[in-house]
C-alpha cells in the first residue's frame, strides 16, 4: 500500500453509535487496509481474513474482494459497527 493512500481515522469509536467515520487522504484505500487503520484487525492480513469470511459488507452488499479500491461516499459495515468513508 502506498503512502499517499493511507488515511486516518477521525473521533474515537462510540459503542453507541457503533459508528466510524473516515477522512480518506488521496483517491481509494483498499478494504482490507481500512479495516485496520479503523482499528478493527491487528494488520492487513486478519483484514483479508475478515473480508473472506463475508462478515463485511460495502454499501450493504457482501464484499469478498479483499483489496477492493473504498472510495469516498461509500460505507463500510462489520456486523453492528458501520464505517463512513470522506474525503479529508
Amino acid at each position: 500500500m502506498h503512502k499517499q493512500f493511507i488515511s486516518e481515522c477521525i473521533g474515537a469509536y462510540n459503542p453507541q453509535m457503533q459508528k466510524i467515520d473516515f477522512s480518506l487522504q488521496g483517491d481509494y484505500v483498499e478494504l482490507n487496509q481500512l479495516l485496520k487503520l479503523c482499528g478493527l484487525c491487528d494488520s492487513g492480513g486478519a483484514g483479508k481474513l475478515m473480508v473472506s469470511s463475508g462478515k463485511v459488507r460495502v454499501d450493504g452488499v457482501k464484499e469478498l474482494r479483499k483489496t477492493c479500491k473504498i472510495r469516498a461516499g461509500q460505507q463500510v459495515s462489520v456486523g453492528e459497527l458501520s464505517i463512513r468513508v470522506m474525503d479529508s
